[in-house]
């Protein structure tokens, strides 16, 4: 009988395994590689328009929300892919609809953005 890891060992390895998944995201998925560019500039740009902290906490949601969005449509177009690899009416909505859900997100946190930065820069 193997011996049961602890609960810390266990959560250690988990934090690995999603730190493996965002790396890969990153370096895999073109629209995640835009995305990171636009959080980047859009954090360059709170530094050197001196933000508030509520204006960080909104911004740092919506970086976030998008970006974990988008991690969860490809998994999602992953597992659609694996079950049924040929074109389907049916897995082509599921699809539609995950990314769908990603371009609500980007739509919202462009508006905060402007809600952001346009009176700092008008």
């Amino acid at each position: 009988m193997s011996k049961k890891e602890s609960f810390l060992v266990n959560r250690i390895k988990s934090v690995g395994y999603a730190f493996k998944g965002a790396i890969y995201l990153i370096r895999t998925e073109a629209s995640v590689k835009i995305q990171v560019f636009c959080a980047i500039a859009i954090t360059i740009a709170g530094f050197y328009f001196n933000i508030s902290k509520t204006e960080w906490t909104f911004q740092v949601i919506c970086i976030g929300l998008v970006m974990s969005l988008e991690g969860m449509n490809t998994a999602i177009e992953g597992i659609a892919d694996f079950i049924h690899p040929e074109r389907h009416d049916a897995i082509g909505k599921i699809k539609d609809i995950a990314a769908g859900a990603v371009f609500i997100a980007a739509i919202c946190a462009a508006i905060v953005a402007l809600v952001i930065y346009v009176p700092k820069i008008f």
